[in-house]
């Protein structure tokens, strides 16, 4: 009987189909390169590998960002070097 127990709590557990459909679907519609295609039929594999490559580049783009900041106020400020070890954290 505990088998069947652990049987139903995993069906119960899982994710549906439909729910996981309708994720991909909103990440689809976060993704800037993607958002245009809403009408088109693109794969759960393709808006999956693409939110991923997005996440990278966000991720990229914050690290230049605070690099940027950074120098500009080191430039600017001496007391810059506590707001710089702040953001370096």
């Amino acid at each position: 009987m505990s088998t069947r127990r652990s049987r139903q709590s995993m069906a119960n557990s899982r994710i549906r189909d439909d729910q996981i459909n309708d994720l991909v679907s909103k990440l689809q519609q976060l993704l800037p390169e993607i958002r245009s295609h809403r009408s088109d039929k693109v794969s759960a594999s393709k808006v999956l590998t693409d939110t991923c490559n997005y996440i990278r580049s966000l991720h990229r783009d914050i690290d230049s960002l605070s690099e940027r900041l950074s120098e500009l106020l080191e430039n600017t400020d001496p007391k810059a070097s506590v707001i710089r070890s702040l953001l370096m954290q």
